[in-house]
């Protein structure tokens, strides 16, 4: 296992929580109309699930697992390898498929909800980076 990539993934996944916690508006009302705020909040959480996301892959293959098929899919195994909990699997999930929202807009981004994210789920990166270090012992 290539820790430094594994380290260097988890410091990336701490700047991006830590700059939604610095730009994210007080209400989610704020949100919707500030378009800068958006944009940074938007664009961190995106890279926040992918550099999750990026490391189960690379957890899973360094086990010798088929790869996932869906980005979803690697949280359920990496609770299955014993990485994570089945709980922050399941939340994990949810924020892929925010992602895919985003990123690939399959429908307009509800402020609300990622207001919410912002300000009540961002423990579930850290919950995750913790995790990846203790499985890992970076």
């Amino acid at each position: 296992m290539d820790r430094e990539v594994i380290g260097q993934k988890i410091e990336s996944l701490r700047r991006c929580v830590a700059r939604i916690r610095e730009k994210t508006p007080a209400t989610a009302a704020a949100l919707a109309t500030d378009v800068d705020a958006q944009d940074i909040l938007t664009l961190n959480l995106t890279r926040a699930v992918q550099l999750c996301v990026d490391i189960g892959a690379h957890l899973i293959a360094q086990q010798n697992h088929p790869a996932p098929d869906t980005m979803g899919q690697t949280f359920d195994l990496l609770a299955d390898m014993g990485v994570i909990q089945e709980e922050l699997a399941i939340r994990m999930k949810k924020a892929v498929g925010f992602r895919n929202i985003a990123v690939h807009n399959y429908e307009a981004i509800d402020w609300q909800i990622t207001h919410t994210i912002a300000t009540r789920h961002l423990q579930d990166f850290a919950e995750f980076a913790s995790a990846v270090v203790a499985a890992t012992g970076i």
